[in-house]
């Protein structure tokens, strides 16, 4: 399967995989193919206008306002139209993203919408009698299009499918009856990924054996995703029993204290000067956020000191915009060095042990609290003052308390490394077998 530049959701990560089976077998098959302008009338590009909140003329549908194959018209803005009858959306009329990270996505109108016009980044075509309006869209869901968009994309920054370009397009033609059965069976396909249980119907020659290898690889992808999920409700169990561990109060009540009694702030201790000594933290995921490194100027380095990070030291982004982003340094990152942007703390360890750091700091609703005490206007501009952040109180646990914690999270931490382990393994498996069965057509 191709990789695409947005991500489907599982459901139409499914209708695609059905629909290139199927068109693949069709060209395989040696069926007639004819480019979309053969069967299709009227390509045209959207209208250009600013979108309102307030009902100042006919609904103004853009690009995001498809999700998941669908357009909720409640939430779709309007526009100004002095003439709106040329953009007029009809049912039946398929409209694509010619622009951005979703070129070549689509969306086909069902029933008579409202009064709307659809926008400037949308193209729209009309398909002509001889082929049925879900057929043609049931072939812009498959690899068979999404690899012929891939070869028309224009431009790295803004990649852009034109109108012309979306015209050459190749499909596939057969007769209406393979057309209508096509159709039902990923329509099928598409309600048993939302939960509703129907049986596969039966394709036509020489499509018969997709359907046994689409029944196959859907009984996988529940398996799959069902491990995926008993992955996910463990790894919140770890998570709430730490966190019960932490404020548990069988050891005795925790003691608020300042944390300028805990961790001491680092100062910075490198300059740019001999910073080529040095490795940048460049892009590391630290606790629930990433951290991005130094920001560079051409050769100059914006921030005249910098620190070094050594392994368990605390730290995280001035900038609120970065709310709930904190880390405990890991020992891979040993060495590194990060701008002023980032405070530094190294912990008492005789009075607080790093996992106790990581698990109390993972809490977003601590971020909510700290968040209020930033200083500035810009709500996202807001920065954590690394002072501010030392007269914090921390609700301290007793030592014995700590080291249980520790224990157990040392045991969950080696729980967790066995999940990514095994969920790298599931996430290889869809893509081995689909290489299988798009490759050899067996499964």
């Amino acid at each position: 399967m191709l990789k695409l530049s947005f991500k489907q959701t599982r459901a139409e990560f499914m209708v695609r995989i059905a629909s290139s089976l199927i068109f693949n077998k069709l060209v395989e098959a040696n069926f007639p193919v004819v480019a979309i302008r053969d069967v299709t009338e009227n390509v045209q590009y959207g209208y250009t206008e600013k979108a309102a909140k307030e009902e100042i003329g006919p609904k103004y549908v853009r690009i995001t306002d498809i999700q998941d194959g669908q357009i909720n018209w409640e939430t779709v803005p309007y526009c100004t139209c002095e003439q709106p009858e040329q953009y007029l959306l009809s049912m039946n009329d398929l409209l694509f993203a010619r622009t951005g990270a979703t070129t070549g996505k689509t969306h086909l109108v069902r029933e008579n919408p409202p009064n709307a016009v659809f926008a400037s980044y949308l193209i729209r075509v009309r398909p002509q009698k001889s082929i049925n309006p879900e057929y043609l869209y049931s072939f812009f869901q498959s690899d068979l299009y999404w690899s012929q968009v891939s070869d028309q994309k224009e431009g790295s920054a803004q990649p852009n499918v034109n109108g012309q370009k979306l015209s050459n397009i190749q499909i596939p033609v057969v007769d209406k009856q393979i057309q209508s059965a096509i159709n039902e069976f990923l329509s099928i396909v598409r309600l048993r990924q939302d939960g509703i249980d129907r049986e596969l119907p039966k394709l036509p020659p020489p499509l018969t054996e997709q359907r046994r290898i689409v029944t196959r690889i859907e009984a996988l992808a529940g398996r799959v995703a069902a491990a995926q999920s008993l992955r996910r409700e463990a790894s919140d169990e770890c998570e709430l029993l730490l966190r019960s561990m932490l404020f548990d109060t069988s050891h005795g009540e925790p003691k608020l204290t300042p944390m300028r009694e805990l961790v001491t702030l680092r100062t910075p201790d490198v300059t740019v000067a001999s910073a080529e000594n040095y490795h940048f933290a460049g892009v590391y995921s630290f606790g629930r956020g990433v951290f991005r490194g130094i920001n560079r100027s051409g050769n100059q380095f914006a921030y005249p000191k910098l620190t070094r990070l050594r392994t368990n030291d605390f730290t995280y982004p001035k900038l609120m915009a970065w709310e709930g982003a904190y880390g405990i340094v890991p020992p891979e990152c040993d060495g590194l060095v990060v701008s002023t942007e980032f405070p530094v703390f190294e912990l008492n360890q005789e009075k607080i042990l790093p996992e106790v750091m990581d698990v109390y700091f993972r809490n977003p609703t601590i971020w909510e609290t700290l968040s209020g005490q930033s200083t500035g206007t810009n709500v996202r501009r807001r920065r954590l003052n690394p002072q501010t952040f030392l007269s914090y109180k921390f609700p301290l646990p007793p030592m014995k308390q700590q080291l249980l914690l520790r224990e157990v999270y040392m045991k969950v931490s080696a729980l967790r490394a066995a999940q990514a382990e095994s969920e790298k393994e599931l996430a290889a498996l869809m893509p081995s077998v689909l290489d299988r069965a798009f490759k050899s057509g067996i499964f």
